[in-house]
């Protein structure tokens, strides 16, 4: 007797229409956004569309809002990956129905409404603070370095700009010269009429690469005056004597870089691997892991991305409607600075910022007993905080709380590397990465509430 199998036959046709929502488990992510996206405020992405009389109806901006969000959450960024998933994945097609967007499509509304969809991070965290998710009495500030859609073999340094430009003047001119020559011997073969096209094109080339180098040194040099001059003013307000040195005669260092593809992305040291272009990708998260606050800064370090992200912070979590104010701020050492203690303890936070980093596998072992001595400087008396019991315990909150949500972030959903170009750009789609972490946050929060009720 053979073996007997469940009737299975892929050409069956259905008798009567199936409906989306028996197609995946009542409580999948695709569902819970469909559920949450409408209580949002898009009013800014759908106003342009009423002034809109001509051409074909479009699209409805919340379908393509949700389908972004859910690419987002789900590890699906671009846009022709989106528009493949939405022919073959059930969830995408829950969101989209029989209707498909083309990739250009989806492209486009990104790019159009591209600042609209940053917006939604503080509505986000509306969300998240009516579940009691945005708590901010202790939180946790990082950075990671992000590839740019740029090769760092793109890049020239200002030491090889000055070299190519020379290089490739003289190479003008000697093309010219031998322009001007052809053109007189051709003249006496063929008359006057006649004329060569194939020096011009040779021409053309090298002068096109001139003026790029041209234009590239020129902002390195404008760059190299405003860090001057911002310097100057640093050391008036400081109350110190100027320099002696002209900032408009300021120059760059011969190893400045710029990128020819994404002239604001930086070479960064993206891992223990190696350099790479990049951009400083940067969080504030709360004991939830939830990002309250998101920017991108093309600083390789992180000293001066404390007081922006604090304000950013206490504006987002105000227009998220929490009242409670942040009281412990916790960062390692990349983020050291006496400035950067004086400023949180001037805002009533008290911070514990980590003045070195340890080596791999090494702990502190000896805690400092009684009165913190006298004479010692600002970095020695951190340090001494830190090696406290209660120092120890707050500090090692740290390495819980925010490294993870990178690790969610990076490896999780695989964002390594940013599709938009322009610190702007980069910015807004860092924080559309940051507000869909924000809402798988919050769906998983609704999911183990409901288990346990």
């Amino acid at each position: 007797m053979s073996k007997q199998f469940r009737p299975w036959n892929p050409d069956q046709s259905f008798l009567f229409p199936p409906s989306p929502r028996d197609w995946l488990p009542e409580n999948h992510l695709v569902y819970f956004l469909l559920d949450v996206i409408p209580q949002m405020n898009l009013q800014p992405i759908l106003r342009p569309y009423q002034a809109e009389e001509r051409g074909q109806p479009p699209f409805h901006p919340t379908m393509l809002v949700t389908l972004l969000l859910y690419g987002y959450a789900t590890g699906v960024f671009s846009s022709r990956r989106l528009m493949s998933r939405c022919e073959t994945d059930a969830a995408f097609r829950v969101i989209v129905g029989d209707d498909i967007p083309d990739f250009r499509t989806i492209s486009d509304f990104r790019k159009r409404h591209l600042a609209a969809l940053e917006g939604l991070f503080v509505e986000v965290l509306k969300l998240c603070a009516k579940a009691g998710l945005v708590k901010v009495g202790r939180i946790a500030l990082d950075g990671s370095k992000v590839k740019a859609n740029a090769s760092r073999h793109k890049a020239m340094s200002y030491d090889y700009m000055l070299k190519e430009e020379q290089r490739l003047k003289k190479e003008i001119k000697g093309l010219l010269a031998q322009a001007e020559a052809a053109d007189q011997a051709e003249d006496r073969t063929y008359g006057r009429e006649s004329r060569g096209e194939e020096l011009p094109e040779e021409l053309a080339r090298r002068q096109t690469r001139l003026k790029k180098i041209r234009e590239a040194k020129a902002a390195l040099e404008a760059e190299a005056r405003a860090v001057a001059r911002a310097a100057e003013a640093e050391r008036q307000q400081a109350g110190k004597p100027p320099s002696g040195n002209d900032p408009e005669q300021a120059k760059p260092e011969p190893k400045a870089q710029y990128n020819f593809t994404d002239p604001e992305s930086q070479i960064m040291k993206a891992s223990n691997k190696g350099w790479d272009q990049c951009m400083n990708a940067q969080v504030v998260v709360n004991e939830h892991q939830i990002i309250v606050a998101a920017d991108v800064t093309d600083e390789t370090n992180d000293k001066q991305q404390v007081q922006p992200m604090i304000e950013q912070t206490q504006q987002n979590v105000a227009g998220a409607g929490v009242t409670e104010q942040i009281k412990e701020a916790m960062a390692d050492s990349g983020f050291y600075s006496e400035a950067n203690v004086e400023y949180l303890e001037g805002q009533e936070i008290d911070p514990y910022i980590a003045t070195e980093r340890l080596k791999h596998h090494e702990k502190i072992t000896t805690a400092p007993r009684g009165r913190c001595p006298k004479g010692l400087t600002a970095k020695q008396r951190m340090a001494r905080k830190l090696r406290t019991q209660k120092g120890r315990e707050r500090y090692a909150r740290r390495k819980g709380m925010v490294e993870p949500v990178f690790g969610q972030v990076k490896h999780g959903r695989g964002f390594r590397q940013f599709l938009l170009r322009g610190r702007k750009k980069m910015r807004s789609e860092w924080r559309l990465v940051s507000l869909t972490h924000n809402l798988l946050k919050l769906w998983r929060h609704g999911q183990g509430k409901g288990q346990r009720n």
